[in-house]
This record gives C-alpha cells, sequence and structure tokens, in this order.
C-alpha cells in the first residue's frame, strides 16, 4: 500500500465515522430525550440541526481555514472538532449537548470540503473517478455502520453516552494516523512561464455559475435522501414499511458507487451520466411512494438508491476536470457546494413540514420531496461538459 492509498483510507475513515455518529445519535434520539427529560419532536430536532446548520457556515469557512493553517493542520483542527463530539457524553444538559453536535458538526463540515484537495493533489486525473467515487460512498458507510451497530454498541457499552465515547475513540485513532502520514503542500496547483499565480476567492466563486448549478444539482437529492430517513417512516400509505426502503436504499446505493466508479472511468462524459440517472432516480422514487405492491416498492427502492449514487462520481469529479483547477479553487467551489445544498436542502425540509401542516397528510410532504429529487435531471441542462472522448483511431489503409 503506497502512502497517498493510506492518506486516502484515513480522509475516508475520518468522514465515515462522522457520519456514524451523526446517525448513531439520531438513532438514539429517544435515550437522550428521556436523558434530559425533554419533551417534543421540535425540541429534539435541534440535535440534527445544530450539524446541518454548522455544515452551512462551515462549508464556507473551510478555504479559510485550509488557506491559514495549511492541508495536513486544518485536517487535523477538523478531525479534533469530530473527536470532541465526546463532549456530548459529559454534557450536563441538553443545550450543552447540542453545542457539542454543532462542535462535531463544523468539523464534518470542514472535512467533507477538504477531500477534493487532497484528491487533486496526491491522485492524477485517471485515479481520481475511482477516489471520488469512494469518497461520495463516505457518509453512506457511516450510515450503513450506524444502522447496524448502534444497537449493538448499546447493548455491550450499556448507555448512549458510552457509545458516543466509543466512536470518538475511533475517529481519535485515525486523526493519529493522519498526523503522521500526511503532509503540507502548496496550495496554488504552481504557475507557468513566470506567472503571476492567482487566488479565486468565495466572490470569485459567485461570479461562477457552475457554482451555482452544481448545488442546484444536489440540494434535490440530498433533500429527497434525508426525507427517506426524516419523513417517510411517519407516512403510513406506503405498500411497504419506510424502514424497510431506506435500508433497501442504502444496500443499493453502495452498489450504484460501485457501478458510478465503473462508469466514470469507461465512459468520459459527465453530464449525460448525471442527467439520465437523475431522472431514474426520480422515476423509480415516484414508483416506490405510489405503487400499492410491496413487491415493486422493494424493486422501486433498490433502483431509486441505485441511481441516486451512480451519479455522484461524475458529479464531484466534473469540478475538478474544470480548466487551470487548483487545490485552492477547488476546496471554494466545494465549500459552496455543500454550503449552498444544505442550505436549499433546510428550506425544503421546512416547506415539507408546513405542507404536512396544512393539509395533514404527511404523504404530501414525500411526493414533494420525490418532484424536488428532479433537480438533478433539470440542473444537467445547465452544467459545462468536461469530460473528452477518447479520439477514435483513423483507420490505415495498407497498400500492397
Amino acid at each position: 500500500m503506497t502512502r497517498k492509498h493510506l492518506i486516502e483510507i484515513v480522509i475516508f475513515m475520518t468522514y465515515a465515522l462522522f457520519a456514524m455518529s451523526w446517525v448513531a445519535g439520531s438513532m438514539m434520539t429517544t435515550n437522550i430525550m428521556a436523558y434530559y427529560n425533554i419533551e417534543g419532536m421540535a425540541a429534539a430536532t435541534w440535535m440534527t440541526n445544530a450539524i446541518t446548520i454548522a455544515k452551512i457556515i462551515g462549508n464556507l469557512a473551510a478555504a479559510w481555514l485550509l488557506v491559514k493553517m495549511g492541508p495536513k493542520k486544518a485536517f487535523t483542527f477538523a478531525s479534533i472538532l469530530i473527536v470532541l463530539g465526546a463532549l456530548g457524553a459529559f454534557a450536563s444538559s441538553y443545550p450543552i449537548y447540542v453545542i457539542s453536535r454543532l462542535i462535531m458538526g463544523f468539523g464534518g463540515a470542514f472535512v467533507i470540503v477538504y477531500f477534493n484537495p487532497i484528491v487533486v493533489k496526491y491522485f492524477t486525473a485517471e485515479e481520481r473517478p475511482m477516489i471520488n467515487g469512494i469518497n461520495a460512498a463516505a457518509f453512506n458507510t457511516g450510515n450503513l455502520l450506524a444502522i447496524l451497530l448502534t444497537g449493538t454498541l448499546i447493548a455491550n457499552f450499556q448507555t448512549w453516552q458510552n457509545v458516543i465515547l466509543a466512536i470518538s475513540a475511533a475517529s481519535f485513532v485515525v486523526l493519529v494516523i493522519w498526523w503522521f502520514v500526511s503532509d503540507d503542500f502548496s496550495l496554488d496547483g504552481g504557475s507557468k512561464n513566470g506567472a503571476v499565480k492567482e487566488t479565486y476567492t468565495l466572490k470569485d466563486g459567485f461570479k461562477d455559475p457552475v457554482n451555482i448549478w452544481l448545488p442546484f444539482a444536489y440540494s434535490g437529492l440530498l433533500f429527497c435522501y434525508i426525507s427517506v430517513f426524516a419523513l417517510f417512516p411517519m407516512v403510513p400509505t406506503f405498500a411497504a414499511e419506510a424502514k424497510y426502503l431506506s435500508s433497501i436504499m442504502i444496500g443499493a446505493g453502495m452498489v450504484g458507487t460501485i457501478a458510478g466508479i465503473i462508469t466514470a472511468k469507461r465512459y468520459p462524459l459527465r453530464v449525460p451520466v448525471i442527467r439520465y440517472c437523475g431522472l431514474a432516480m426520480t422515476l423509480f422514487a415516484a414508483m416506490m411512494i405510489t405503487t400499492s405492491s410491496a413487491e415493486i416498492a422493494y424493486f422501486s427502492a433498490f433502483m431509486a438508491g441505485f441511481f441516486m449514487f451512480v451519479p455522484m462520481t461524475a458529479l464531484i469529479t466534473l469540478p475538478q476536470e474544470l480548466p487551470n483547477m487548483t487545490p485552492t479553487r477547488i476546496t471554494v467551489v466545494f465549500g459552496m457546494f455543500w454550503s449552498i445544498s444544505y442550505t436549499i436542502e433546510t428550506g425544503l425540509m421546512y416547506i415539507a413540514g408546513v405542507l404536512a401542516d396544512i393539509t395533514g397528510d404527511i404523504a404530501i410532504s414525500a411526493t414533494f420531496a420525490v418532484t424536488c429529487s428532479s433537480t438533478f435531471f433539470i440542473a444537467s441542462f445547465f452544467l459545462p461538459e468536461t469530460g473528452k472522448r477518447k479520439p477514435v483511431p483513423s483507420s490505415v489503409t495498407v497498400t500492397k
């Protein structure tokens, strides 16, 4: 195993463990509410809202922190914030516990943005589609670990506090490995022929249309993905139980990630993959929530999860292939990407709640979530194509 592959394993596990802590905390909501004598789901939602707010702010601040501290120290600082999620286990009150989740959320927000300058630095253009696809599955991996292991962890460690401490301890081990295998590197991408090195600021980012269309594309998919776990379980009219549908979608997402990596390596164009997989995802998700057949619902859930993750490699690789890309610029691009995506998703989730309150039918909110997932398809008509077809070798005429 080479050093760059060890670095990739470390950054992947850093975010996967962050996701595991996030989702495990959500799964233990009842235990945590009982411990702090909290009543009402509105108060309980602050456990997740704190992390979401941190991601919106932290994603935009990530580029500034990277420039100030350098790649090695910036990622280390982000990892420390994730480890500090352990403070929640010692919180004497619910507000203090929420603050601990906010701190952890900032760490996750920084880490996911730093994926990209690290990938651009250490991996070639040919290697990036595979690495991007693997990194795109980091949150899903943490999600799956939480679903599979949280119950066992509670049984073995007895309390929700000990579960949080156990996950934070694993994050600390990964942090120590990062410190010894990583190094600092130039963020400007170098200059050619004595040219003056240019900076790419947040102000420059807002002038670039691709930085608006990319998060718009992802926001609807993100909203639909989160709704599968946050809204769908409250809908009593589905042909199959939402918990089974969500589990199937996670498993299918793993398969879709592998398919996305293979597709990105063999098929050079990005936009068609984004467009048609996005369309298929929305259609299958619509079938999943409207069918009266449990078998069709399960099949549709698998296909929706599959096509939800196939285009993620293409979506993340696309901005890395833009002309004159540097580690600094890609950090700004993805800082905006995640911040704007989560801002839109938060607004859409609020609208979904309003729709449920007005109509008295939570199924309307589920339909709204599936409809919003079409942003992937819509935005594809406004994204630049960065992939290039391989030239077809000209035929050679042999004369005798």
